[in-house]
């Protein structure tokens, strides 16, 4: 606006910002969108999707849904939050540390309280169905 040159220009900020300061080739290109009358400081909107879509706001959403029904599939999470299939199972793997077992998400890392309840869960079940001795036991965890 003050009609500077972009060498001039370049001369100011490398004099106040050193090292810092943009490139030539930066300059001119901002000193080429002013001429054009584009004063816009903000990078415009491109076209297409955001390239993640992985928010806390989501991660919550796909916890919740798991939690809710644990045998849910991945494309079904999808489907019902309009992301992709393969960011839903980033999300599940990564962000959350569940993995797929017996058709049911699990977290990874159990801690002894839940290794030693699912242990005795599964006591009671073989018990039921083969009518084990129950002094019988898993071993400690």
């Amino acid at each position: 606006m003050q009609g500077k040159a972009p060498k001039e220009i370049h001369a100011i900020l490398i004099e106040t910002l050193g090292e810092h300061a943009p490139f030539y080739a930066t300059i001119e290109n901002w000193v080429a969108q002013f001429k054009r009358g584009d004063f816009s400081t903000c990078d415009a909107l491109r076209p297409g999707r955001p390239k993640t879509v992985t928010t806390p706001d989501i991660i919550d959403q796909i916890h919740k849904l798991i939690s809710e029904d644990h045998r849910i599939l991945a494309k079904s999470i999808a489907e019902q939050l309009g992301i992709s299939r393969e960011r839903v199972g980033s999300i599940i793997h990564e962000d959350l540390d569940m993995r797929k077992l017996s058709a049911r998400w699990v977290p990874k890392c159990l801690n002894t309280d839940q290794k030693r309840q699912r242990c005795q869960s599964s006591e009671q079940l073989l018990d039921f169905f083969f009518w084990r001795d129950p002094n019988d036991s898993c071993r400690d965890w």
